[in-house]
């Protein structure tokens, strides 16, 4: 019980910053555009894990995992580059490499990794 708690916070946080961002107008590229559908589609994804709901096909959230998890390393580590504050230009890029790689296993790790259980 404790453990579906933490789910649907973390649910609910990840669906408060998407819905921010939404309203605050970060998505203005195209690519920042995909990549918001792509963060709704696996939302969906752990929505349905977290509620223990089936929606679609397993096979679909198969295809939504790797494709999503690919999407977003690639999005995190090369595409998205807009930092609001300049001092991340004084760190080395490969040190920044490692706190973006960081990052992304500690914040989206979770939603990945509910997707799997969701999807296997």
């Amino acid at each position: 019980m404790f453990g579906n708690i933490l789910w649907t916070i973390y649910l609910g946080i990840l669906g408060t910053v998407a819905i921010g961002y939404l309203l605050k107008g970060k998505y203005k590229t195209f690519l920042a555009k995909v990549d918001f559908v792509v963060s709704i589609i696996t939302w969906i994804g752990l929505f349905g894990y977290v509620t223990n709901t089936q929606i679609l096909n397993p096979l679909v959230w198969k295809f939504v995992f790797f494709g999503g998890l690919l999407w977003d390393v690639i999005f995190g580590m090369f595409f998205n580059h807009h930092y609001d504050d300049e001092s991340i230009d004084e760190i080395p890029p490969n040190v920044r490499f490692v706190i973006v790689a960081v990052s992304l296993v500690i914040l989206v790790g979770p939603l990945y990794y509910g997707l799997f259980k969701y999807a296997f």
